[in-house]
């Protein structure tokens, strides 16, 4: 990477699960890597039941809606940015025909103030028992 890319790794939000860092700036940007509901030092995530085999029984997307935010607000502000100087949000969704609603009505209290361009869409599965992933870009003085 070259010297105009920073690379910032917040000690709130939860240890990535693989070899990447929670954000990263280039020039007046921050990129931040895909954020889910999990809750750092814990194993077991919030608003899921999960099987033996580790398969979701059951789920919560408000819990997991809320959490998401809450990490993307840790990883903003131990980045030097903030929530208002979001300008872009990628959603991931499990299932958008019962978890849209709910989102949205937590997205819109969340972001009532500031609201940056987003793109939701429904994919299949994510690399870890969640139902929702954002992927942020924000701007940094």
């Amino acid at each position: 990477m070259s010297n105009d890319s920073q690379r910032f790794d917040s000690q709130k939000a939860p240890e990535p699960v693989g070899l990447y860092p929670h954000a990263r700036r280039v020039g007046q940007l921050l990129f931040l890597s895909g954020v889910g509901p999990r809750q750092r030092g814990e194993k077991a995530i919030a608003g899921v039941t999960l099987d033996d085999d580790k398969n979701i029984i059951d789920y919560d997307i408000e819990v997991q809606c809320r959490n998401v935010f809450d990490n993307v607000r840790w990883i903003l502000e131990e980045s030097g940015s903030s929530w208002d100087k979001l300008v872009d949000v990628t959603v991931f969704l499990t299932n958008m025909k019962d978890d849209f609603a709910t989102y949205n009505k937590l997205y819109a209290e969340y972001f009532a103030d500031n609201q940056p361009c987003r793109t939701t869409v429904e994919i299949n599965c994510l690399p870890t028992p969640i139902a929702i992933e954002l992927k942020c870009i924000a701007t940094i003085d």
